[in-house]
């Protein structure tokens, strides 16, 4: 008989850690595997599930909107007129812009997903008399888990052991401060540990939480971007320019004697098949394929957007612990003091450690020692470190005697041992040795004992945590790609210096204090200008993204801790490292599930390749709107005749959307230097390949009349036949900006662009839908497109050369 579902977590508030244990069916050992995964079939998993929106009225909500609109009000006006065959083609152009948009986001949804499952929340229990790391949703009431420094806590829990937290639990009360618990006091899931450990017994679990009684989790929505301002703006410029084009059309067309229901079918059908509505959706699929894509290379995106800043960064600040060293802590040689030896300094290290924190200093002191641990000492009681008293210490009973043990940072360790009884000479040569230490690039810990008459300095333990190999490499990748690299570390000047010089970086450095400086005088080109930050704590990582997002730059910031946490959030492009904290998790925008440097670089190119793609396709769109709109409203006005009937323009709107969905796996080259939107550019080139575009099919219709003596009929076939392959063709020119045979297209988007073009001259030599023209001039029409296909590929480098891009792009295949 388990507990009453409906206890909710402040009951347990009054209860004490016995009563809590025996109302919950537990025990100081936790629960088995077996009692947990009984447990889930009786509570749940431990989260608490979004509503879900029906897919059917999903698939329907996209019959409402203004494009959807405009596309119904013609299908009516085409059963007014009587205009069957225009009827049927608008209800299928509908449902297939419908259908690829609901495919679309669904996949972006469902790859959303998968991301976030990746992402899970760990949690430390204690199952079957051994700790060990599960995801946080198969948690269950009864459940022993241990919180620490950095951790969200995973559940509504009791704690029960251990000297304090410090629980920051503003998303939850709106407290500004964190909180201070202590044994017997309630931690709400969702809450943020800031310092402190303890060990706590899980109370309730999903829906039954404080949280899962006052929200539901909801899929994170990012503000409005710079992405989609920019998506924005094409859209209403393009949507302005269509209405305006169309109005005249209207008007030539009314003057030219057209019945009005007619011609204003004419002119919606105009808007429906040059205006991109499908761009958002493509470029939301793009990113989510490419956030696919980032996972395999351990990169896993929190928010889309991160993918196009990331493209953008021009300023990477690395930690180098774990980033651009190995994070694997070796001791180096021990340094005793006094009496003690090298054993004795290590076995008192260990004591004032803890084994199940997995601890990297820890790990690497047993696995000094040998696992020669002597089991007769108990550890009583134990602080874990923390940023601010910067040592642990523990109380040690040994046959009935109690003694202290600390370890933490040298200069702390040897100010509370000042006092006993330590020669002036000895404090000095300790000072010198952790000088000796720090140049040579070792990280040193100092180890005291307290038997009751004060504290006694036991020894130093010098640690080295060694480069990564590809380190130094992988930072010249990133310097030929327009990225600053700036170390940030909390080791001293000449250690850091040490380290800057065997990667290469630079040798100007800023100690904390100068950064306060230099941040309290608005001095941001000195910030901007240092190579490595020195002696400094998570929390200055905050004023050096501000420093540096105040002279332009747009930046990656890294991290682990849950003191990182405000600096990740307000870098561009946050990066939680390997291995790092659920609240540094949580504020980043990149969790990356691998270690090094090189990583992030990889990730860092393949975000300029899922940026090129966008960037690709918002040309072609852009191009494909001009090329149509301006030919059409300029044959109404100069030739008095519309080129192409509203049925036609049913079919090339219909065979402009089946392409969109290989967009997305497109080959391309990655650019060299930090990526922008440059509208300069896309207005420019847009307008001069759809000004082209047009003028090449005016010249068409002059040769059909002229050469082929064809009637109006049969140039309605060669236009449509034109407008298709020149249009299919000029995806080709804007995806590369090298020229088109340097990288080949993917297989999807070569198959989709190529069958569209046959498809197309199909109908026009059978004469689907028009008067047939034959193989010959059909072919002709091909051969034109083709030849101004060349003539628009040269034109388009010729622009890129003048305006200084694409001579420098890396080939994807060769740099992957």
């Amino acid at each position: 008989m388990y507990i009453n579902l409906n206890t909710k977590t402040d009951d347990y508030r009054k209860l004490g850690p016995e009563e809590s244990f025996r109302l919950l069916k537990s025990s100081p050992n936790g629960l088995t595997s077996e009692e947990a995964k009984r447990r889930i079939g009786v509570y749940g998993y431990n989260e608490v599930k979004e509503k879900e929106v029906s897919p059917i009225l999903k698939f329907l909500s996209y019959f409402y909107g203004p494009m959807p609109f405009v596309i119904e009000v013609a299908a009516v006006l085409s059963i007014i007129l009587h205009h069957w065959d225009d009827f049927v083609l608008i209800v299928v152009l509908l449902f297939t812009n419908v259908i690829v948009t609901y495919w679309q986001e669904r996949s972006a949804s469902n790859a959303i997903k998968e991301l976030m499952n990746k992402l899970a929340l760990k949690a430390r229990v204690l199952r079957d008399k051994a700790w060990a790391i599960i995801d946080a949703r198969e948690l269950v009431p009864g459940d022993l888990i241990r919180l620490r420094i950095g951790d969200i806590i995973p559940a509504d829990a009791k704690l029960v052991e251990g000297e304090f937290l410090s629980v920051d639990q503003s998303a939850l009360t709106g407290e500004s401060l964190p909180v201070e618990k202590r044994a017997g006091d309630i931690v709400y899931s969702g809450s943020v540990v800031k310092r402190g450990e303890m060990t706590a017994i899980v109370v309730n679990t999903g829906k039954n939480t404080y949280i899962g009684h006052t929200a539901h989790l909801v899929a994170s929505a990012s503000s409005v971007t710079g992405l989609s301002k920019i998506i924005s703006k094409i859209v209403y410029f393009l949507v302005g320019l269509a209405v305006i084009l169309g109005a005249i059309t209207f008007y030539y067309g009314t003057s030219m004697g057209l019945p009005i229901l007619s011609n204003l079918l004419f002119v919606l059908i105009l808007l429906v098949a040059s205006i991109p509505i499908a761009l958002p959706v493509v470029l939301t699929v793009t990113m989510s394929l490419g956030a696919l894509s980032l996972a395999r290379r351990k990169a896993i995106v929190r928010r889309l957007v991160a993918i196009e800043e990331m493209a953008s960064m021009d300023v990477l600040c690395s930690d180098k612990t774990g980033t651009l060293t190995e994070n694997r802590l070796t001791v180096g040689q021990v340094f005793p003091v006094g009496s003690n030896d090298v054993h004795k300094v290590l076995f008192y290290a260990s004591l004032a450690s803890k084994a199940e924190d997995m601890d990297a200093i820890d790990q690497a002191i047993y696995n000094a020692l040998g696992g020669n641990v002597d089991s007769s000492y108990r550890q009583v009681s134990f602080i874990p470190f923390d940023p601010v008293r910067k040592r642990t210490e523990a109380t040690i009973e040994h046959n009935g005697a109690r003694f202290k043990v600390m370890k933490g940072e040298p200069n702390t360790v040897l100010s509370l041992c000042n006092g006993a009884n330590m020669a002036q000479e000895e404090i000095e040569a300790i000072k010198g040795k952790i000088e000796d230490f720090a140049l040579k690039g070792f990280r040193v810990i100092a180890v005291a004992i307290n038997r009751g008459s004060g504290w006694q300095f036991v020894g130093l333990i010098p640690l080295y945590d060694p480069l990564r190999p590809d380190a130094k490499k992988t930072i010249n990748i990133a310097k030929s790609m327009g990225i600053m690299i700036k170390m940030v570390t909390g080791d001293n000047e000449a250690i850091a210096k040490e380290i800057g010089k065997e990667l290469g970086l630079g040798s100007r450095v800023i100690t904390a204090e100068g950064l306060e400086e230099a941040t309290n005088s608005k001095n941001f080109k000195a910030i901007e200008s240092a190579d490595i930050f020195a002696r400094v704590y998570p929390e200055h990582k905050f004023s050096i993204v501000k420093a540096l997002q105040n002279v332009g730059h747009i930046v990656g910031m890294t991290g682990d801790g849950v003191n990182d946490a405000p600096a990740l959030k307000e870098a561009q492009v946050g990066i939680a490292v390997h291995g790092a904290t659920d609240a540094a998790k949580s504020a980043a925008s990149i969790v990356f599930a691998a270690p090094g440097i090189s990583t992030i670089i990889k990730a860092i190119q393949e975000g300029r390749r899922i940026f090129e793609r966008m960037q690709s396709y918002v040309l072609y769109r852009v191009v494909e709107t001009l090329r149509i709109l301006i030919f059409i409203t300029a044959t109404v006005i100069l030739l008095h005749f519309y080129p192409i009937t509203a049925l036609l323009l049913i079919v090339l709107a219909l065979l402009n959307d089946l392409p969109i969905i290989a967009v997305s796996t497109d080959n391309v080259l990655y650019s060299p230097r930090p990526e922008k939107w440059n509208m300069k550019y896309i207005a420019g080139l847009s307008t001069l390949l759809g000004g082209m575009g047009a003028g090449e099919t005016f010249l068409l219709i002059y040769l059909g009349i002229s050469i082929f003596h064809l009637g109006i009929a049969a140039i309605l076939s060669i236009v449509f036949l034109k407008l298709v392959a020149s249009g299919h063709l000029t995806m080709f020119v804007t995806r590369s900006r090298k020229a088109f045979w340097k990288i080949p297209p993917s297989r999807p988007l070569l198959i989709a662009l190529l069958s569209t073009i046959v498809v197309a001259y199909a109908m026009v030599v059978f004469g689907l839908g028009m008067p047939p023209i034959g193989n010959e001039i059909a072919g002709f029409v091909i051969i034109y497109a083709f030849i101004w296909f060349l003539v628009e590929d040269g034109l388009r480098i010729l622009y890129d050369r003048v305006n200084k891009r694409g001579s420098t792009l890396i080939d994807a295949h060769r740099h992957s």
